[in-house]
Protein backbone atom coordinates (compact mmCIF):
# COMPACT_ATOMS: atom_id res chain seq x y z
CA UNK A 1 0.00 0.00 0.00
CA UNK A 2 1.38 3.23 -1.01
CA UNK A 3 2.09 5.58 1.74
CA UNK A 4 -0.65 9.13 1.54
CA UNK A 5 1.12 11.96 -0.04
CA UNK A 6 2.53 14.56 2.67
CA UNK A 7 2.34 17.56 0.05
CA UNK A 8 -0.01 17.82 -2.58
CA UNK A 9 0.29 20.35 -5.64
CA UNK A 10 -3.05 20.92 -7.67
CA UNK A 11 -3.24 22.84 -11.15
CA UNK A 12 -0.91 25.55 -10.05
CA UNK A 13 -0.02 28.69 -11.85
CA UNK A 14 1.41 31.85 -11.16
CA UNK A 15 2.07 35.37 -12.87
CA UNK A 16 4.04 37.71 -12.36
CA UNK A 17 2.29 41.42 -13.70
CA UNK A 18 4.92 43.68 -13.54
CA UNK A 19 6.40 45.31 -15.57
CA UNK A 20 4.15 42.93 -18.43
CA UNK A 21 2.33 39.92 -17.67
CA UNK A 22 3.64 36.62 -17.15
CA UNK A 23 2.63 33.39 -16.92
CA UNK A 24 5.56 32.05 -14.73
CA UNK A 25 4.06 28.44 -13.44
CA UNK A 26 1.89 26.71 -15.60
CA UNK A 27 -0.45 23.96 -14.46
CA UNK A 28 1.99 22.41 -11.79
CA UNK A 29 0.60 18.61 -10.53
CA UNK A 30 2.56 16.97 -8.19
CA UNK A 31 2.80 14.80 -4.97
CA UNK A 32 5.40 14.23 -2.49
CA UNK A 33 4.98 10.56 0.08
CA UNK A 34 5.74 10.27 3.41
CA UNK A 35 9.63 9.17 3.03
CA UNK A 36 9.97 10.32 0.13
CA UNK A 37 13.27 12.29 -1.31
CA UNK A 38 12.38 14.16 -4.21
CA UNK A 39 14.20 16.57 -5.76
CA UNK A 40 13.60 19.38 -8.68
CA UNK A 41 15.70 20.32 -11.68
CA UNK A 42 16.07 22.88 -14.67
CA UNK A 43 18.06 26.23 -16.02
CA UNK A 44 17.87 29.37 -14.12
CA UNK A 45 14.90 31.01 -14.70
CA UNK A 46 12.57 27.91 -15.88
CA UNK A 47 10.53 28.85 -12.37
CA UNK A 48 11.73 25.88 -9.74
CA UNK A 49 12.47 28.35 -6.84
CA UNK A 50 9.80 30.08 -7.62
CA UNK A 51 7.44 26.94 -7.49
CA UNK A 52 9.61 26.19 -3.78
CA UNK A 53 8.93 29.76 -2.60
CA UNK A 54 4.93 28.55 -3.07
CA UNK A 55 4.83 25.04 -1.76
CA UNK A 56 6.86 26.65 1.58
CA UNK A 57 3.92 28.84 1.68
CA UNK A 58 6.15 31.66 1.76
CA UNK A 59 3.95 32.83 -1.62
CA UNK A 60 0.73 33.18 -1.69
CA UNK A 61 -0.57 34.35 -4.81
CA UNK A 62 -0.79 32.21 -7.07
CA UNK A 63 -3.73 30.06 -8.36
CA UNK A 64 -4.80 25.83 -7.85
CA UNK A 65 -4.76 24.41 -4.19
CA UNK A 66 -2.08 23.03 -2.22
CA UNK A 67 -2.37 21.05 0.89
CA UNK A 68 0.18 19.81 3.50
CA UNK A 69 -0.38 16.80 5.54
CA UNK A 70 -4.38 16.70 4.48
CA UNK A 71 -4.55 20.35 5.50
CA UNK A 72 -5.20 22.60 3.05
CA UNK A 73 -2.83 25.61 2.88
CA UNK A 74 -4.75 27.72 0.00
CA UNK A 75 -6.96 30.60 1.34
CA UNK A 76 -4.94 30.65 4.94
CA UNK A 77 -3.94 33.54 5.99
CA UNK A 78 -0.30 35.03 6.91
CA UNK A 79 -0.46 34.43 10.41
CA UNK A 80 -1.92 30.74 10.11
CA UNK A 81 0.37 30.14 7.25
CA UNK A 82 3.20 31.08 9.29
CA UNK A 83 2.59 28.65 12.39
CA UNK A 84 1.89 25.81 9.63
CA UNK A 85 5.51 26.79 8.21
CA UNK A 86 7.48 26.51 12.12
CA UNK A 87 5.88 23.35 12.70
CA UNK A 88 5.58 21.58 9.75
CA UNK A 89 8.24 22.69 7.45
CA UNK A 90 12.13 22.57 7.72
CA UNK A 91 13.80 24.82 5.43
CA UNK A 92 17.52 24.36 4.00
CA UNK A 93 19.27 27.18 2.06
CA UNK A 94 22.01 27.81 -0.28
CA UNK A 95 23.22 30.21 2.66
CA UNK A 96 22.67 29.07 6.10
CA UNK A 97 21.21 32.22 7.73
CA UNK A 98 22.99 31.30 11.23
CA UNK A 99 22.82 33.57 14.00
CA UNK A 100 26.85 34.50 14.19
CA UNK A 101 26.67 36.12 17.41
CA UNK A 102 24.51 32.82 18.82
CA UNK A 103 26.21 29.18 19.70
CA UNK A 104 25.24 26.66 17.65
CA UNK A 105 23.13 24.83 20.23
CA UNK A 106 21.00 28.57 20.21
CA UNK A 107 20.79 28.47 16.46
CA UNK A 108 19.31 25.05 16.36
CA UNK A 109 16.64 25.46 19.22
CA UNK A 110 15.44 28.76 18.08
CA UNK A 111 12.53 27.68 15.97
CA UNK A 112 11.57 25.39 18.97
CA UNK A 113 11.41 28.57 21.22
CA UNK A 114 9.29 30.52 18.41
CA UNK A 115 6.65 27.32 18.78
CA UNK A 116 6.52 27.34 22.58
CA UNK A 117 5.13 23.75 22.82
CA UNK A 118 8.30 22.69 25.29
CA UNK A 119 10.15 23.56 27.92
CA UNK A 120 13.39 25.26 27.70
CA UNK A 121 15.32 22.28 29.25
CA UNK A 122 13.23 19.91 26.82
CA UNK A 123 14.05 22.35 23.42
CA UNK A 124 17.87 21.97 24.36
CA UNK A 125 17.96 18.31 24.71
CA UNK A 126 16.28 18.10 21.70
CA UNK A 127 18.51 20.43 19.74
CA UNK A 128 21.51 18.10 21.38
CA UNK A 129 20.00 14.97 20.16
CA UNK A 130 19.45 16.55 16.27
CA UNK A 131 23.32 18.15 16.51
CA UNK A 132 24.47 14.21 17.82
CA UNK A 133 21.90 12.43 14.75
CA UNK A 134 24.70 14.91 12.24
CA UNK A 135 27.63 14.66 14.13
CA UNK A 136 28.74 17.88 15.11
CA UNK A 137 27.09 18.12 18.92
CA UNK A 138 31.15 18.70 19.79
CA UNK A 139 30.51 22.10 18.07
CA UNK A 140 27.24 22.74 20.23
CA UNK A 141 29.24 25.59 22.27
CA UNK A 142 30.76 27.59 19.45
CA UNK A 143 29.42 30.71 18.16
CA UNK A 144 28.35 29.66 14.65
CA UNK A 145 30.26 32.29 12.86
CA UNK A 146 33.19 30.35 13.92
CA UNK A 147 32.69 26.90 12.43
CA UNK A 148 33.25 26.16 8.80
CA UNK A 149 31.19 25.99 6.17
CA UNK A 150 30.49 22.32 6.40
CA UNK A 151 29.35 22.58 10.00
CA UNK A 152 27.34 25.70 9.20
CA UNK A 153 24.99 22.82 6.77
CA UNK A 154 25.01 20.96 8.91
CA UNK A 155 23.63 23.12 11.82
CA UNK A 156 21.38 24.25 9.29
CA UNK A 157 19.61 20.99 9.05
CA UNK A 158 19.51 19.93 12.52
CA UNK A 159 17.60 23.67 12.75
CA UNK A 160 15.24 21.92 10.15
CA UNK A 161 14.69 19.31 12.41
CA UNK A 162 14.14 20.35 15.38
CA UNK A 163 10.23 21.14 15.31
CA UNK A 164 10.34 17.19 13.69
CA UNK A 165 8.36 18.39 10.86
CA UNK A 166 6.38 16.76 8.03
CA UNK A 167 8.75 18.31 4.99
CA UNK A 168 12.25 19.39 4.17
CA UNK A 169 12.67 21.73 1.81
CA UNK A 170 15.63 22.96 -0.09
CA UNK A 171 16.39 25.24 -2.10
CA UNK A 172 20.46 24.85 -3.15
CA UNK A 173 21.46 23.48 -0.26
CA UNK A 174 24.75 22.15 -1.55
CA UNK A 175 25.39 25.47 -3.98
CA UNK A 176 27.71 26.92 -1.62
CA UNK A 177 29.53 23.32 -0.67
CA UNK A 178 32.42 21.74 -2.14
CA UNK A 179 31.83 18.29 -3.84
CA UNK A 180 33.26 16.15 -0.76
CA UNK A 181 30.73 18.92 1.74
CA UNK A 182 27.93 18.26 -0.75
CA UNK A 183 28.13 14.34 -0.79
CA UNK A 184 28.20 14.72 2.98
CA UNK A 185 24.77 16.67 2.98
CA UNK A 186 23.56 14.48 0.50
CA UNK A 187 24.20 11.24 2.91
CA UNK A 188 22.70 13.32 6.05
CA UNK A 189 19.45 14.21 4.07
CA UNK A 190 19.26 10.28 3.38
CA UNK A 191 20.04 9.26 6.64
CA UNK A 192 17.03 11.78 8.08
CA UNK A 193 14.97 10.27 5.49
CA UNK A 194 15.51 7.29 6.35
CA UNK A 195 15.53 7.17 10.03
CA UNK A 196 12.35 9.46 10.68
CA UNK A 197 10.24 8.13 7.33
CA UNK A 198 11.16 12.42 6.35
CA UNK A 199 9.64 13.21 2.88
CA UNK A 200 12.49 15.66 1.38
CA UNK A 201 11.95 17.98 -1.57
CA UNK A 202 15.05 19.95 -2.91
CA UNK A 203 15.29 22.12 -5.59
CA UNK A 204 19.04 22.24 -7.06
CA UNK A 205 21.61 22.68 -9.98
CA UNK A 206 23.76 19.93 -8.62
CA UNK A 207 23.19 17.01 -10.95
CA UNK A 208 25.42 14.21 -8.77
CA UNK A 209 22.71 15.56 -6.00
CA UNK A 210 19.44 14.74 -8.03
CA UNK A 211 20.48 11.66 -9.29
CA UNK A 212 20.45 9.58 -5.96
CA UNK A 213 17.40 10.73 -4.92
CA UNK A 214 14.28 9.05 -4.95
CA UNK A 215 12.83 10.79 -7.74
CA UNK A 216 13.74 13.65 -10.35
CA UNK A 217 11.16 16.49 -11.07
CA UNK A 218 12.44 18.41 -14.07
CA UNK A 219 10.92 21.91 -15.28
CA UNK A 220 11.39 24.12 -17.98
CA UNK A 221 9.48 27.16 -19.44
CA UNK A 222 7.54 27.22 -16.34
CA UNK A 223 6.11 23.74 -17.07
CA UNK A 224 7.04 20.14 -15.35
CA UNK A 225 8.63 18.10 -18.34
CA UNK A 226 9.40 15.06 -16.68
CA UNK A 227 8.66 13.67 -12.41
Amino acid sequence: MAAPPVLVANNINKYFRVPTLFHVLQDINFEVAKGEFVSIIGKSGCGKSTLLYILSTMDTDYEGDLSLDGVQLTGKKGDELAAIRNEHIGFVFQFHYLLPEFSVLENVMLPAKKLGRKSLEEIEYDAMEKLRLLDIDDQATKLSSRISGGQKQRVAIARALINNPSIIMGDEPTGNLDSKNAANVFDMFQQVSAEQNLSLLVVTHDMDFAGKTDRIIEMADGRIVSS
